[in-house]
Formats: C-alpha cells, structure tokens, sequence
C-alpha cells in the first residue's frame, strides 16, 4: 500500500469536501510551472480539489510525496481517502489493475454530481422566480 497527502484544498472547494472512502483522480499536470512533478486531484463532477503534496512541509510523515510518484504511472490513477484532518487529507494509491473498473465508477459518480448541479441550479432558478 502506498499513502500520499492530498493538500492545497484551500485553493478550491475546501477540505470539508473530502470525505473517508472517496474515490479520487490523481493527474499529470505537466504544464505546471511551479512544479514540474505536480499531480493534480479530482473530485467526480466537481473537478480540482487539491494536489498531491510535494514539499517536506506538507508530506504527511510516512506518505509518498508527488516526486516519489510522478514516474509510478502514466496519465492518471485513482486513490482513496482514509482520513481528513483540518488541512489535508491522507489516501492510499489504488491498484492499476482496477483501472477500468475505477475509470466506470468516475464516469458514474461524476455523472450523479452533474445531475445533482442542474438540479441545484434548476430549484435556485425557481426560487428567484418566486419573489
């Protein structure tokens, strides 16, 4: 098993979105130019919601930093969360073997939160009509 730290949520949505027993996507972001092993974690239908920590300050002792990991995979991999402190969260690396298994389960969480969005923005459409 392999854990890294996922930080920087603050520049998104915030830690409270990470929950135990999510499943998260890891990306590349090679075009980054403050860092070149820079991994970038997705939520499904929301997007970005945090990097893969990277520095000696953020690494959470006995996780893998983004550079320990950047060579281990191509593209992108799935990982999921097992604990959520105030500021960062800790998620073991899931097996590439359960790939496309994982890229159906994505597709379909990230499909309920599309659907869960119009909705939201369909009801807040009929409330402003209201008043």
């Amino acid at each position: 098993m392999k854990f890294i730290t996922v930080t920087a949520t603050f520049k998104f949505h915030g830690i409270e979105i990470l929950k135990p027993g999510q499943i998260l996507k890891l990306v590349k972001e090679p075009e980054n130019l403050r860092d070149a092993e820079a991994i970038r974690v997705e939520y499904p239908g929301i997007g970005p919601v945090g990097y893969v920590a990277n520095s000696v300050h953020t690494v959470a002792k006995g996780t893998y930093s983004a550079g320990r990991i950047y060579d281990t995979f191509d593209d992108y991999i799935y990982c999921k969360v097992w604990f959520v402190t105030r500021d960062c969260a800790i998620v073991e690396i899931l097996e590439t073997e359960d790939r496309e298994r994982l890229d159906k389960i994505f597709e379909e969480l990230s499909a309920v939160e599309h659907r869960k969005k119009l909705e939201d923005e369909t009801d807040n459409h009929v409330e402003d009509e209201e008043y």
